[in-house]
């Protein structure tokens, strides 16, 4: 993976979860006001409504975490991939199942379907052989007397 493009999706991708997160966690009706979607004062609705906020909150904290260590990266990338393409792919099936709902919403979509396909193209670059060195390159570098025996 090339360390700083990958880490500044995930810094973004994460960031952008968290401020998200936390705006459906603290004062979930002014978030969703600003779609024009008014909450009824009901607890239940409310838990339903923040629960969802809690969970993209914490997704953006180990997101976040991840672009400063080498190891955790490549799960952010993973987890990033999953949160933003499950969430876009869901509002594609509400349209269809639903009708449109307003250009925020369909606004949000858009991003989160570019992010999951931006983090797609990271994990496959990651995982294709021919963008990184080849198993017989590695190994030489590892022990290049193991060449004389291939």
């Amino acid at each position: 993976m090339r360390t700083k493009s990958v880490a500044i999706f995930t810094i973004v991708s994460g960031l952008i979860l968290l401020g998200i997160g936390s705006a459906i966690l603290l004062t979930p009706e002014g978030f969703h006001a600003s779609n024009g979607i008014a909450l009824q004062k009901n607890a239940s609705l409310m838990s339903e409504i923040r629960a969802p906020g809690g969970l993209l909150f914490a997704s953006g904290l180990l997101i976040t975490i991840g672009s400063f260590r080498d190891r955790l990266r490549s799960q952010s990338v993973k987890l990033a991939t999953l949160v933003y393409g499950t969430f876009g792919l869901a509002r594609l099936l509400s349209m269809i199942l639903d009708g449109m709902p307003s250009q925020g919403v369909i606004g949000a979509t858009v991003i989160e379907l570019t992010v999951a396909a931006l983090g797609l193209v990271i994990l496959a670059r990651k995982s294709n052989p021919l963008t990184g060195p080849t198993p017989i390159a590695a190994t030489a570098r590892r022990n290049p007397k193991h060449l004389s025996n291939i």
